[in-house]
């Protein structure tokens, strides 16, 4: 039982120290790795090296896949794009493979890993961020070897109890049948771990400890990439088609792999045992696995290897066969899995962040930061309905647009809360102090972006109170409002594309300051204009008022569209 704990405890350890290695360097990197991914994506073959990249140095072919799902769910990435990011991350995640095969069986790492604690330790006291993100890579590393030597050393030796694992040496007597249990086998313990990578470190110390044959363990590593499916598929299981797309393109890239890998499963495994035997070692395809034989150390890292490289080489040959495919994927998992169309346009909601992948934090700001986009974007409709309120030239027609203004003020309210809600739920200590300040800006714009919302629904109350004194504006009034609506039109654009900018530059806070000045300049005309004629000739007085407080909050609008843009600026 305490062997058992122990080796459970181990595997936790295990599955920890890469959860914090890769978180440390997620936020080491920022939004360096999140512009790296989205630049480094303009056809398949480059997004293929970019998954390959990034997964082969965060460690995690599940944080690479469920980061590009999160992309894709965010607009960052188109579905073509992600399907390469997708193959890289698959090749990219054999690194981890050969990192234990290399270090974690050849010599003890964990003599060192020991020692780089105490590294570790002082990087976490530094004042720097940067420093303190190092130490929880090394941390992990530390950790993530240490529990790989804790579960070499708790797992039962099978020549002194031969029994303790006898049902699972029984499941290699059935043939390709076996090879099918294996298959199974990997599977469920990868949806189980969740993490291809833990599920390898363990086939690789069952082959290694004699429990099965290198076949099996072949099988096991097969079984491995369609259980590391999951986890994107959870994540994609609320987030927008293109998002769920994505993740089951991962499913149908690695099922077909598995497909022929099955069709040719000696042959391919001959082919590992050929490259094998090419670096000086035998092959593991001749090496005789049992309870009461004792591999030397070149058997046992023959089979340690040639395990690595059947990872390596099926994920290689998957990906060189399917890249020239990823149109067809796109169509097959675009026609499966289709859009639902919109019965109501003004049933806006929230379609970046839905599916919220907090496991990756540094990286979901670049969700939040489109979600900000599509508010704007929304709030920006706004304009329109003014126009056609302020023109309403019968109650039933103003009555309507009224109540599109109130509900876009509800829709603004709502998708204020629900931002605000998806970044208070980033993990402060998971992200960098420069994601701190882009998340603490955000806070600042969703704020305005509510109240344009506000304003909104004040100018048509306004227009209601006219409409129950039964006045009416001029035609020159109205065309007025329009020139003011004109201009406030030109602000939205400016402050949208300021919103879109990666690093918003002095041309785009000279711009925003522009259109506000041409907006407060021609308000003052206008109220000057209006006040004069009062003054002359005040028998319109009570529609002047409104018109005056109309003119009013369309500069107010004004006023919160130039915050949004010097918030952007600092």
């Amino acid at each position: 039982m305490i062997q058992a704990l122990t080796l459970l405890g181990a595997l936790g350890m295990f599955l920890y120290g890469m959860n914090l290695m890769s978180g440390g360097l997620q936020k080491a990197a920022g939004s360096k790795m999140r512009s790296f991914l989205t630049a480094m994506t303009s056809n398949p073959f480059k997004g293929v090296m970019s998954g390959l990249g990034i997964t082969s140095v965060i460690q995690s072919s599940s944080a690479t896949t469920v980061m590009t799902v999160g992309f894709v769910n965010a607009g960052l990435l188109t579905l073509a794009q992600a399907v390469g990011v997708i193959m890289g991350a698959n090749i990219g995640t054999t690194v981890t493979a050969w990192l234990v095969s290399l270090l974690g069986f050849k010599a003890d790492i964990s003599l060192f890993a020991v020692p780089l604690m105490a590294l570790g330790f002082i990087l976490s006291i530094s004042k720097s961020d940067h420093r303190r993100h190092i130490s929880e890579l090394v941390m992990g590393f530390s950790l993530l070897f240490l529990g790989l030597s804790l579960m070499k050393e708790s797992v039962p030796d099978l020549r002194e109890t031969p029994e303790v694992l006898a049902f699972i040496q029984n499941w290699t007597s059935y043939g390709f049948g076996s090879v099918l249990i294996f298959l199974l086998f990997g599977t469920i313990l990868t949806l189980v771990l969740q993490s291809s990578s833990a599920t390898m470190a363990l086939t690789l110390i069952m082959v290694n400890m004699g429990w099965i044959s290198f076949e099996m363990g072949a099988a096991m590593v097969l079984g491995e990439n369609i259980g590391t499916t999951i986890t994107a598929n959870i994540a994609a299981a609320v987030g927008n088609a293109n998002a769920r797309r994505a993740a089951l393109a991962h499913t149908l890239f690695n099922l077909f792999g598995v497909c022929w890998a099955l069709a040719l499963f000696r042959p391919f495994l001959m082919l590992v045992g050929t490259t094998i035997t090419w670096l000086g070692l035998p092959n593991p395809m001749d090496i005789v696995h049992s309870a009461d034989v004792v591999m030397t150390a070149d058997e046992s890292m023959a089979t340690l290897y040639g395990i690595s490289m059947l990872h390596t080489l099926f994920n290689i040959f998957n990906t060189l066969i399917l890249i020239w495919f990823v149109n067809v994927i796109v169509k097959i998992v675009s026609a499966v899995i289709k859009d639902k169309k919109s019965v109501d346009e003004d049933s806006v909601k929230l379609k970046f962040i839905d599916a919220g992948h907090l496991s990756t934090a540094e990286l979901a700001v670049g969700q939040a930061r489109n979600e900000v986009v599509h508010f704007a974007e929304v709030s920006s409709r706004t304009v329109g309905f003014l126009r056609t309120a302020i023109e309403a030239g019968d109650a039933k027609e103003f009555e309507a647009v009224r109540q599109r203004l109130v509900k876009y003020e509800e829709i603004a309210d709502r998708m204020e809360y629900e931002i605000a809600q998806f970044l208070n739920a980033l993990p402060e200590d998971s992200i960098s102090e420069d994601t701190r300040t882009e998340t603490k800006r955000m806070y600042k714009i969703i704020g305005e972006l509510e109240s344009l919302g506000d304003s909104g629904e004040v100018i048509a109350r306004i227009l209601m109170r006219r409409n129950s004194h039964n006045r009416t504006f001029t035609e020159e009034q109205k065309q007025k409002l329009g020139a003011v609506l004109d201009v406030l039109d030109k602000c939205y654009a400016v402050m949208i594309g300021n919103l879109k900018a990666d690093n918003i530059e002095q041309i785009g806070i000279r711009m925003a300051t522009d259109a506000e000045i041409e907006l407060n300049d021609l308000r003052n005309a206008l109220r000057e204009e209006e006040i004069l004629k009062i003054e002359s000739d005040g028998s319109n007085y009570t529609s002047s008022v409104y018109y005056l407080d109309t003119l009013a909050e369309l500069e107010r609008m004004g006023d919160y569209i130039i915050n949004i843009s010097q918030a952007l600026g600092k």
